[in-house]
Parts: structure tokens; C-alpha cells; sequence
């Protein structure tokens, strides 16, 4: 594994308070951070974005530690079903700003940190602007499109940035630094395409283990206090892997790639470029399936209602996972989960006769089968734009969404 030592990021603030030092006495007695090492801490501008999973215990471990300043990048609301991860929220925060909420947490842990808040949804318009002036960014996002976003911007200003990612019980990290170190990677390097549309579900989709954030933040945590003071040896070029089932860590090298089309020799990226087609919510498949034979809940519960009269006949398709289709269902709905039209198995469950309705939580694996579905013939086959999470907050609220 290269070994990066590097140069403390942040010059030392001028003193520490006694009521600093009070605090942070834990810090001062080891010998490497010691005094000089916590007054950098103190001077460092952090930028966390978003204050979810990762960016919950990121916050409140930074602000205990003493980073002087704390930008919060997020524009979502606490809902109930983060609860069972995002620890920097409370109860009585559900409806809330995430971002308010989480400020008041940090604020609540040490109250000599400055926070600053970004409550607004990070795009090529004001991204820069937000990135201006941090030292460091620990990255919490949860999708392709804005990871990519957050590695472009910070490598076109020069701040180095700690990357982390969760998914059920499987966590990765690592630094990401191609200004600070010769040999240094960004996130294109590890992974210069994204997965094609569809191929890795969300944690709203495959949900995670929420005790996971706390293992892969706090590692986040670990790397930028390394990264801020210049102790240890930061993750650059390394790729953490944490298995929490097996209870297992891994240490990859991650090369920088002389091709990379951002930090390699002939870079072809020079700006920003619209993440979102880069990474592609669907397949053009699916687009292209779901254009025009996309069905509202509205429409559904109508049909459905035809359907118990007997003027129209039709089946109606649950993709989901089992587990998923526990939770809450749509009257009336067989399951038949995504994997089964991948591997061909659910054409052979399929009636020729009749028209296909599917649906899934959202609209997107739905419409990833649907084009299967036409793809065998099924001309009329339509799938529910916005899953049955449209139908529990349209239609059926007494069930319960998630």
C-alpha cells in the first residue's frame, strides 16, 4: 500500500480557549495531535454533504472534535423512516429541515463550532460557489450522479475530499485527493463509468443496516482528522472495504489512472457536465418502454375497480422484493420480483392473453421490466408512474410507505 504522509492541510488557529482546552484535553494528551494538531482542527473548514446516513454521525463527530467550522449541504426533511440510521435527528424533528435539525444537534454537542448551512440541492449551478473556501469535503451523497458532481468540482478547486458509501451490511471509503499527491486517484479513477441504470438499487430500494453508517462515517471522520492535522497515513489511493456481516476489512489500491478523463494526462472533462444523463435515472431501454404506456395510480385504482365489475381483465405485476411486498402491497397485485424478468423465468408466469400491469416502490424497476415485458410481445403492457409509494400517498394512507 503507497503510503501518503502528507503535509497538516489547515494552518494552526492562534490559541485555544480554556474552555477549549477543558474539552479537548483527551486530544492534547496524545502526543500526536496535541495542541498544534487540535488548533488546526479548530481553524479547518469542513463542508459535509448531506446530514443522512453517513453525514449524521460525520457531523457529530467532527463538531465533538473540534473543527472549527461545519458546512451542512442538504435541502431534505426529516422523515420517520430515517430515524432507524440518521442519529444527528430526532423524533421531534420529523417535518423538519435536515439541515436546521442537524445544526441544532451539532450546536447541542459543542457549541464552539461554527456551522454554516447550505440548504439547497447541489447542481453545476451552485456547487462551486457552495465547495468555496472549505478545506475539506467529507461526502455522504446516496447517488452516481451527484458523487460524480462533488469529484469534479472538488478536483477543479483543489480541495481534497473524503468519499464514503453504504449499502445493507456492505460500506466503503476512501480520500480522494489528485491535487495534494502526484500518484493520488479521484472517484473516476476508481470507478470511471457509472453502473448502467437500474443495476445498483438505492438504499431506499435495498435499504441498509443502520448501525453500518456509524462504522463507515466514523471512518470518514478519522481520514479528514488525519487529512487536517498530518498524522497517519490517509486512505489516498486506498480503497476500505467493510463486510459487517462477516465483520471483515479489506484494504485495496486504487491506481490513478493516466486515462482518467478528469485528473489523467489528457483529461477530456474540463467543467461540469450534466450528471444526471451521464448516469441516467433508467435504461434508454426503459425510457423508451415506459414513454406513453405509463399508468397513475389514479388510473390504476380505476381500472381495478373495472376489473372487480368485470368489464376489464388485466395482471397486475408487484416487482418488488418479498420483504418489500410484506410491508404494504396493492389490492390485488401478484409478486413477481425484478430478478424473475432478468433471468426470463417470469415470461413463463405470465398469461398471453391478458395485459400486464406492473408496478414497484417508485417507477423505476417497473419500468426496467416493462421493457422486458414489450420486448417478448406484450404490446399493451403498461407500468405505474411513481410505484406504490404514489398509491399509499394518493390513494390508501392508511398503509404504511417507507
Amino acid at each position: 500500500m503507497p503510503n501518503h504522509q502528507l503535509a497538516p492541510l489547515v494552518e494552526p488557529a492562534d490559541e485555544l480557549t480554556i474552555d477549549e482546552v477543558r474539552r479537548y484535553s483527551r486530544h492534547l494528551i496524545i502526543p500526536d495531535v496535541g495542541m498544534a494538531g487540535q488548533k488546526r482542527l479548530k481553524n479547518a473548514k469542513v463542508l459535509v454533504i448531506g446530514a443522512g446516513g453517513l453525514g449524521s454521525p460525520a457531523l457529530l463527530y467532527l463538531a465533538a472534535a473540534g473543527v472549527g467550522t461545519l458546512g451542512i449541504a442538504e435541502f431534505d426533511e426529516v422523515d420517520e423512516s430515517n430515524l432507524q440510521r440518521q442519529i444527528i435527528h430526532q423524533q421531534s424533528d420529523i417535518g423538519k429541515s435536515k439541515a436546521q435539525s442537524a445544526k441544532e444537534s451539532v450546536l447541542e454537542t459543542n457549541p464552539y463550532v461554527e456551522v454554516v448551512l447550505h440548504e439547497e440541492r447541489l447542481d453545476n449551478d451552485n456547487v462551486m460557489q457552495v465547495f468555496e473556501g472549505y478545506d475539506l469535503i467529507v461526502d455522504g451523497t446516496d447517488n452516481f450522479a451527484t458523487r460524480y458532481m462533488v469529484n469534479d468540482a472538488a478536483y477543479f478547486l483543489g480541495i481534497p475530499y473524503v468519499w464514503g458509501s453504504i449499502y445493507r451490511f456492505d460500506g466503503q471509503a476512501s480520500v480522494f485527493a489528485p491535487t495534494l499527491a502526484e500518484d493520488a486517484p479521484c472517484y473516476r479513477c476508481l470507478y470511471p463509468e457509472p453502473p448502467p441504470p437500474g443495476m445498483v438499487p438505492s438504499c431506499a430500494e435495498g435499504g441498509v443496516l443502520g448501525v453500518l453508517c456509524a462504522s463507515i462515517g466514523s471512518i470518514q471522520v478519522n481520514e479528514a482528522i488525519k487529512l487536517i492535522t498530518g498524522i497517519g497515513d490517509p486512505a489516498v489511493g486506498q480503497l476500505v472495504i467493510y463486510d459487517a456481516l462477516e465483520l471483515s476489512w479489506r484494504k485495496l489500491r486504487v491506481r490513478k489512472d493516466p486515462q482518467c478523463a478528469l485528473c489523467g494526462e489528457n483529461p477530456t472533462v474540463t467543467g461540469l457536465i450534466d450528471y444526471e444523463t451521464f448516469c441516467g435515472a433508467v435504461s434508454d431501454e426503459a425510457a423508451e418502454a415506459a414513454a406513453g404506456s405509463t399508468i397513475s395510480v389514479v388510473q390504476l385504482e380505476h381500472m381495478l375497480k373495472e376489473r372487480a365489475e368485470g368489464t376489464r381483465d388485466f395482471v397486475l405485476v408487484d416487482v418488488r422484493e418479498p420483504n418489500e411486498y410484506e410491508i404494504n402491497q396493492i389490492p390485488g397485485a401478484v409478486l413477481i420480483p425484478k430478478g424473475e424478468f432478468l433471468n426470463g423465468n417470469a415470461l413463463e408466469q405470465l398469461p398471453s392473453d391478458k395485459q400486464i400491469v406492473m408496478h414497484c416502490k417508485t417507477g423505476v424497476r417497473s419500468a426496467e421490466t416493462l421493457a422486458i415485458v414489450k420486448g417478448a410481445g406484450y404490446a399493451d403492457a403498461v407500468h405505474v408512474g411513481g410505484g406504490i409509494a404514489a398509491w399509499v400517498n394518493q390513494i390508501d394512507p392508511s398503509q404504511p410507505s417507507y
